[in-house]
């Protein structure tokens, strides 16, 4: 039977996506699960899975388009079954139409067609595609200065990323990511990522009545069960202090339904799963990858877990469920030597941790002076779910699992 695959819905507030590459290219195989496209969202791009086993019959948008949310991209069908596309995608269309009296959102799909980009004057032009301008935006890069390897020197995806990767890495060895030119303005467009943090944020700092806490534990025995667990281990294998502040909380979470929770209208959903977010720096940006039932979860598997979501994210191979579903999130700039921060909570949820360093100082223990490590955390909550007590009462009993290691094992 002939399916239509359409535009997918890769997160609440996702009104239309890019079609960025083709995975399955038309006639080829493809079974229900497989990675049939990458869809490019204002987060992330995406890979999609089919849900649908057959034959890609028909590709029905080009790489580089941009497409509102349930418009009709690919039609999956039995091998050897005749199908009359013209009517499938007609029916497909009819269908999500909006009813009667709704107005349709209004969208403005770039032409797959348009190869051609202005550069600077009118009278000089650049050949690209539609999604390599897009990304050159994004990433600031001057598609003067990349050469096309595209039909007829048409710039392509592969060469924005290539040159971007090339300028990151010439980044990295010699300069800082960006320099001040003395007396020289620079104007830099916002990135689609850039403009979805700051819509989230502006939303959640207006609209939500924050409230801080701050702790401080001795994270000694942590970073020593650490060491001994990863004696042996190969580089890729190994657990980060992050992954033990994944466990920490998730259990600690368990006892306090209103910090796994989030507000829909005027109702309260406590969540029976325990699906901790970790925000990981991008370019022009952050992600938030999930690790859903991280209560239920080793040690070792959720490094395993997050670790694959972090090099998704890392190589633009981000999945929708790496990135949907959190109902706590971590935020951790340990890694940048900062003491302490107050993060923003990420709507709708109820709270957000902030992390700083594990930090080797000097400490009173039974009125003699040690030196000891410890590690500040800040918990950001949403004043109309909980209040400080119980806040405060979290970040109390967070204290058990953090400062005794064992308890993560059990």
């Amino acid at each position: 039977m002939a399916n239509i695959v359409e535009m997918p819905k890769l997160g609440f507030d996702m009104a239309e996506g890019t079609l960025a590459k083709w995975v399955k290219s038309e006639n080829e195989p493809i079974e229900k699960g497989e990675i049939l496209a990458e869809i490019e969202t204002d987060k992330a791009t995406v890979e999609v899975e089919s849900s649908y086993a057959g034959i890609v019959l028909k590709h029905l948008v080009d790489e580089g388009t941009a497409m509102p949310v349930g418009t009709p991209i690919a039609v999956v069908a039995d091998e050897g079954e005749e199908v009359d596309l013209d009517a499938l995608v007609k029916e497909a269309n009819a269908e999500s139409e909006p009813p009667a009296g709704e107005e349709k959102a209004e969208t403005s799909p770039e032409p797959a067609a348009k190869e051609v980009v202005e550069n600077q004057s009118d009278s000089e032009f650049i050949k690209a595609s539609p999604l390599a301008k897009r990304i050159a935006e994004d990433k600031g890069l001057n598609l003067s200065t990349i050469k096309g390897t595209g039909p007829g020197g048409r710039i392509v995806k592969r060469d924005v990323e290539k040159a971007a990767q090339s300028q990151s890495r010439s980044a990295i060895s010699t300069t800082p990511k960006a320099q001040i030119t003395p007396g020289v303005d620079e104007e830099i467009k916002i990135s689609n990522l850039r403009k979805a943090i700051g819509s989230r944020l502006t939303e959640s700092r207006q609209s939500v009545p924050h409230f801080y806490i701050t702790s401080m534990y001795d994270v000694g025995e942590m970073l020593k069960t650490r060491k001994q667990l990863n004696e042996g281990l190969p580089k890729d294998e190994r657990v980060s202090v992050n992954d033990f502040i994944i466990r920490a909380v998730a259990l600690a979470l368990r006892d306090f339904p209103n910090l796994n929770a989030s507000l829909s209208g005027e109702t309260l959903v406590r969540h029976g799963d325990i699906n901790v977010g970790v925000a990981v720096a991008v370019d022009n940006g952050l992600l938030t990858v999930v690790v859903k039932n991280a209560d239920q979860k080793p040690l070792t598997q959720i490094s395993q877990e997050a670790n694959a979501m972090i090099n998704r994210v890392k190589a633009g191979k981000v999945k929708n469920e790496d990135i949907e579903g959190s109902t706590f999130t971590i935020s951790n700039l340990g890694m940048f030597n900062v003491e302490d921060f107050v993060a923003i909570i990420n709507p709708p949820e109820a709270a957000i941790l902030a992390i700083g360093s594990a930090k080797e100082i000097p400490v009173v223990v039974n009125g003699k002076l040690n030196i000891g490590w410890r590690m500040k955390a800040t918990i950001s909550a949403d004043h109309r779910i909980t209040d400080g007590a119980e806040a405060a009462e979290f970040m109390q009993h967070l204290e058990l699992f953090m400062e005794q290691p064992w308890r993560l094992f059990a």
